[in-house]
């Protein structure tokens, strides 16, 4: 077969440092858009991203010229560099060290999609840190609490 191709979907899932309320409304929508143009910009088609104050989901693509954390060190570095752009309310602005990658079916992205929507809604009920739980248990993810949280 002479030509590489692929097709890898994942649901990202970050916060903000100590899952700081950080990410206003006023700046969302912009610091979504601008998220989505690093993903794009390398070849990662970002299908949705969204999130609340304290976290982020992108459901994107992976190309198959990057790494899942090439991706997110760009995408974290640039966003990061840019929001601290929109104010002094931004400058302590930080991204957490770690995220989560998970797996998609192309069956899956428009649930995954409605998922991040509705990101508002399901965080009146669930916490950052309880739904997180909940998707590295879907997931049959081993991890250790002291290492998750920063």
């Amino acid at each position: 077969m002479p030509q590489s191709l692929s097709k890898i979907l994942l649901h990202i899932v970050f916060s903000t440092k100590n899952r700081q309320p950080l990410i206003r409304p006023e700046i969302q929508d912009e610091l979504f858009a601008y998220m989505a143009a690093i993903c794009n910009d390398h070849h990662c088609h970002a299908h949705k991203i969204g999130g609340v104050a304290n976290h982020v989901h992108i459901a994107c693509n992976l190309a198959r010229t990057i790494t899942v954390s090439d991706l997110l060190e760009e995408v974290k570095k640039s966003s990061s560099k840019w929001i601290k752009t929109k104010g002094k309310a931004y400058q302590n602005f930080f991204w957490q060290n770690g995220y989560g990658a998970f797996s998609l079916g192309m069956s899956q992205l428009p649930t995954v999609k409605r998922y991040i929507e509705n990101q508002k809604e399901h965080h009146r009920q669930k916490t950052f840190q309880e739904e997180y739980r909940k998707l590295l248990k879907k997931y049959k993810i081993e991890y250790d609490e002291k290492y998750v949280w920063d």
